[in-house]
């Protein structure tokens, strides 16, 4: 076995140990939300707000999770020595779409708080929007500029 082996397997086996720890992570965040959601019903008080952090919780699970999943299709299970540019652009693009939805749901989540609470707070969870905005834009930038061009004869 070769020092490029080891290499390439230990980096696996680190990758693999970080997608486990964000698979327990997430689902730890998860449980807690539906533990919480347990608790205010059996409790009868706050179910609302309850739900929401709930929510929010079960979103940022939802991400993380995601993030793990993408690591171990790309780090662990889909490494080769050399990517085509066009497989590097799929895969970063799938990786922004992931925190483009984080980032909208999260934000979705903070004006619904924010406008039961107290509507001046209102423009944080305005400006987490227009960030998430200017991420589907930067993406849609980026492809348009990274795309390959076909040739239009047949």
């Amino acid at each position: 076995m070769d020092t490029k082996n080891i290499t390439n397997w230990m980096g696996r086996a680190v990758y693999a140990l970080i997608s486990l720890s964000l698979v327990l992570i997430s689902l730890t965040m998860m449980g807690v939300a539906l533990s919480n959601i347990w608790a205010s019903i059996y409790e009868k008080h706050l179910l609302v707000t309850a739900l929401l952090d709930s929510v929010g919780l079960i979103i940022i699970g939802m991400a993380v999770f995601d993030v793990s999943n993408f690591l171990l299709e790309e780090e662990v299970f889909g490494r080769t020595n050399m990517k085509s540019p066009a497989k590097q652009r799929a895969t970063l693009v799938k990786f922004f779409i992931i925190i483009a939805i984080a980032v909208s749901l999260e934000a979705l989540m903070f004006v619904f708080d924010a406008g039961k609470k107290d509507i001046s707070t209102l423009i944080y969870p305005t400006f987490l929007l227009i960030a998430a905005v200017f991420i589907v834009i930067g993406l849609g930038v980026y492809q348009k500029l990274t795309r390959e061009e076909k040739d239009p004869s047949p």
